[in-house]
């Protein structure tokens, strides 16, 4: 389960007597998932992903998913702002339903909900929205329960899609490079489709993954391959920013004030000079 505690850091069942009087306070930025590079993304998610995403495979086992790539580095997501906000007009569902989860149980057909207790929003004073009203669970945990339960029904059929992938044998190893000035770099780890293999295979077999919508999905995929070009911006002006040195303003000293002459003696010129950042 750890690719899906990628963003929990303490995800507990939720109950009425843990948390009877919780709440939970939307609108606490993407601060949870600066610290990561890629998120799963479902299928059903890619008409709308690939316009600002790169979309590749991530490979777990036998078994293998969708992911976006959110960054060039490990430990760095360059879709998340120094004010939290996310920088990007879709936001993964992996991503959105936080701080809830799902938690399978040992026969994998129940499941428990689970919530995030790390989660900066999750309050005893009443602030966002009640999970539970005299002892029962509320319409907002009715919604965050349909929510995962459709993302399930989602990551099944995104399941099937990639085991199709596998069964044709379309995924091929692959690696993005990255330039910076004279630092050169490669992000790798993640599959992609073959285009060559693609084209090869027999008519019967592209006329079905069309009639499922699969090769559309298959071609946002590769479609969305260029957008590596977006994350190497994105990191080329945080590294811009990260190198940043604010400058230094100097005032020319101000002329001297003449004074009176003192008994006993002559003062001499006095100058002032200051400095400051900015």
């Amino acid at each position: 389960m750890s690719t899906q505690l990628l963003i929990y850091e303490t995800a507990v069942p939720v109950s009425s007597g843990r948390h009877g009087k919780c709440s939970v306070e939307p609108g606490k930025g993407y601060a949870f998932a600066r610290r990561i590079n890629s998120v799963p993304l479902m299928a059903v998610e890619f008409p709308q992903a690939a316009a600002e995403y790169a979309i590749v495979f991530a490979q777990s086992g036998e078994d293998f998913l969708p992911v976006v790539i959110l960054g060039a580095r490990q430990g760095e997501n360059l879709y998340v702002g120094e004010d939290e906000r996310w920088n990007a007009d879709y936001v993964p569902a992996f991503v959105r339903r936080y701080p809830f989860i799902f938690s399978a149980g040992d026969d994998g057909k129940t499941f428990t909900l689970c919530v995030d207790e790390a989660y900066p929003g999750l309050n005893y004073q009443g602030r966002g929205q009640a999970l539970f009203a005299e002892g029962k669970q509320t319409p907002y945990v009715d919604n965050v329960l349909r929510f995962l339960q459709e993302y399930r029904t989602q990551f099944l059929r995104t399941k099937a899609f990639c085991n199709k992938l596998a069964e044709h044998q379309l995924l091929e190893p692959m690696q993005a490079q990255f330039t910076l000035g004279s630092d050169k770099m490669s992000l790798g780890g993640f599959m992609a489709i073959d285009r060559q293999k693609l084209k090869a295979l027999p008519g019967e077999v592209l006329a079905k993954l069309a009639a499922t919508d699969e090769l559309e999905l298959i071609y946002l995929h590769l479609q969305s391959m260029r957008n590596f070009g977006e994350v190497k911006d994105r990191l080329v002006s945080a590294q811009a920013d990260a190198n940043k040195i604010a400058p230094i303003v100097t005032r020319e000293p101000e002329p001297a004030e003449e004074k009176p002459a003192a008994r006993g003696g002559k003062r001499g010129p006095r100058s002032e000079s200051s400095a400051s950042a900015s």
